[in-house]
């Protein structure tokens, strides 16, 4: 009888902590959806400028957070370390590298109505990801990843065809995220001090662009207006948050729900391009999304499966 009910609470336990992931999890995709706004709000501002920005703001941000949770010595030890270490360092140049292209060309795509496109890129990110570990890891695609793969094939060459140009937007979103989780592999530290020691190494980069900005008379940075100021200093936290609750939810919850989840975002941005800041979505453009979407749910519903066999 003890045992059962010692059974049922840990149930209970298990049961409330996946509760709990799912929830932080689908806030992070939800505010990760809902960032555009922000965007938007410093619209008036550069691309370049914004990334700057986020990147030094962010960086602080984090480490004031560190700080305040009492990790700031194991983030001290894992930046040291990192010196003793060329391939690892190498690694998190490279991360924070490809993390700044991402955050650059979404708010560029963001700021230029390019919404539906940037939700693309999302969209078909998770695919991107199996084909690099196709090619670089050497892993081996089951029958229904090579259906969805074809199945999103179909969709960009539509895509393709009807804008008389390549959706260079999308695929630099999907494959510079794809690129950034294979090197995150290799680094294998914990989110929060691995988006410190990422803007730590991109960081100076950003302060010296801030300070030729300045220079020169072209910094929007305490020279437009409080609103604006509030905006690109709260980018740290903007970027930092979700991050944040994503490390916290995913950790609790099986990974083809966090595969599950992420469609939150992509499909949160496309609405908000669509229907709140007018972006045109034409009948071939659906015709294309939903070709994504299907090779989505085959890709989603395989990699489920493949899980919960796992599991058992």
């Amino acid at each position: 009888m003890k045992q059962q009910l010692f059974t049922k609470e840990r149930g209970g336990g298990m049961e409330n902590e996946e509760r709990l992931g799912i929830i932080y999890t689908a806030l992070a995709y939800t505010l990760w959806g809902l960032l555009p706004v922000y965007w938007k709000f410093v619209q008036h501002v550069p691309a370049d400028e914004i990334l700057a920005n986020r990147i030094f703001w962010s960086f602080w941000f984090m480490l004031v957070l560190l700080i305040a949770m009492r990790q700031f010595g194991h983030f001290k030890k894992e930046a040291l370390s990192l010196f003793k270490r060329p391939k690892l360092l190498g690694a998190l140049i490279a991360a924070s590298i490809l993390i700044s292209i991402n955050w650059f060309v979404y708010i560029w795509a963001v700021n230029s109505e390019q919404m539906v496109e940037a939700s693309l890129g999302y969209y078909i990110n998770p695919l991107v990801s199996v084909l690099l570990g196709v090619f670089v890891l050497k892993e081996v695609l089951s029958k229904a990843q090579v259906l969805s793969f074809i199945l999103a094939l179909v969709g960009v060459l539509i895509l393709t065809i009807s804008y008389g140009s390549f959706p260079w937007i999308a695929f630099a979103l999907a494959f510079s995220f794809g690129f950034y989780g294979l090197v995150k592999k290799m680094l294998r530290v914990n989110a929060a001090i691995g988006l410190t020691l990422e803007t730590l190494t991109i960081m100076p980069v950003a302060l010296i662009y801030l300070g030729y900005l300045q220079g020169s008379g072209n910094m929007a940075l305490f020279h437009v207006s409080l609103t604006t100021d509030v905006l690109l200093v709260g980018a740290g936290a903007a970027t930092a948050i979700p991050l944040l609750l994503f490390a916290n939810g995913a950790q609790r919850i099986p990974l083809f729900m966090v595969g599950f989840l992420q469609y939150i975002a992509p499909t949160l941005t496309l609405i908000l391009g669509v229907f709140l800041y007018g972006e045109p979505f034409s009948a071939v453009d659906l015709i294309s999304f939903v070709f994504i979407w299907l090779s989505l749910t085959v890709f989603t519903l395989s990699r489920m499966r493949i899980a919960r066999k796992a599991r058992i």
